[in-house]
């Protein structure tokens, strides 16, 4: 007996009820962005999980995931290293606490050191 076509009478062809491309379009849209001095930023030194390597860790970050971003990657550039930034929060591969806090207050973030 032959296989019958995996695509069915349909030819091929997918249906959909919903807008599942626009949903995050529209949660980007909503974001209000907030000014850097209306911001208080944690940075903190983070080990756990990591196999004993240091990353610097900025919590707080309260805007659209675009800001984020970008503010990730100015980090990134300045340190020459690399990083992530997701669910507002940025990470920074290495300890770069003291230089970041310059360059986020020269920003006009508020930054508070957390932990030791």
């Amino acid at each position: 007996m032959a296989k019958k076509n995996a695509a069915g009478a349909g030819g091929g062809m997918v249906y959909s009820t919903g807008n599942s491309g626009s949903s995050s379009d529209h949660s980007q849209v909503n974001q209000k962005a907030i000014h850097a001095s209306d911001q208080l930023l944690y940075l903190s030194i983070d080990r756990k999980q990591r196999r004993g390597k240091e990353v610097t860790l900025i919590e707080g970050f309260q805007g659209p995931d675009l800001a984020l971003v970008e503010l990730a990657k100015n980090l990134k550039s300045k340190c020459g290293t690399g990083g992530s930034a997701k669910d507002g929060q940025i990470i920074i591969q290495g300890n770069f606490r003291d230089k970041i806090i310059l360059m986020l207050e020269s920003e006009g973030y508020k930054v508070k050191r957390k932990g030791g």
